[in-house]
């Protein structure tokens, strides 16, 4: 059975963020990379742990998948079969930050 897929308010934020910075320079490679985004998560609801776990965390229930360049961190909930975007960030960030 799939899980559902959920993105937090902070994982949307980054989304848009990182899409209008793209966009300023080039609209289209935006839009693409967006669609590149969405194609690499949705996988996420079929095989919820086929993410890494994040090293900085160690906690299995927080994933990572990466779409360069950035890491597409999110949690596993598996009592209520939910995975949750919590953050789309540039690797060059350093650790993400997760709100909890």
């Amino acid at each position: 059975m799939a899980y559902r897929l959920i993105w937090s308010p902070s994982a949307r934020f980054d989304l848009r963020e990182i899409s209008a910075y793209i966009a300023e320079a080039d609209p289209m490679a935006a839009a693409k990379f967006i669609r590149g985004m969405f194609n690499t998560v949705e996988r996420l609801s079929r095989f919820p742990e086929s993410g890494r776990i994040v090293p900085e965390f160690g906690d299995s229930n927080i994933r990572e998948v990466i779409r360069r360049p950035c890491r597409i961190v999110y949690r596993i909930r598996h009592s209520s079969e939910v995975v949750e975007i919590v953050r789309v960030w540039h690797a060059a960030r350093g650790v993400p930050e997760l709100p909890w």
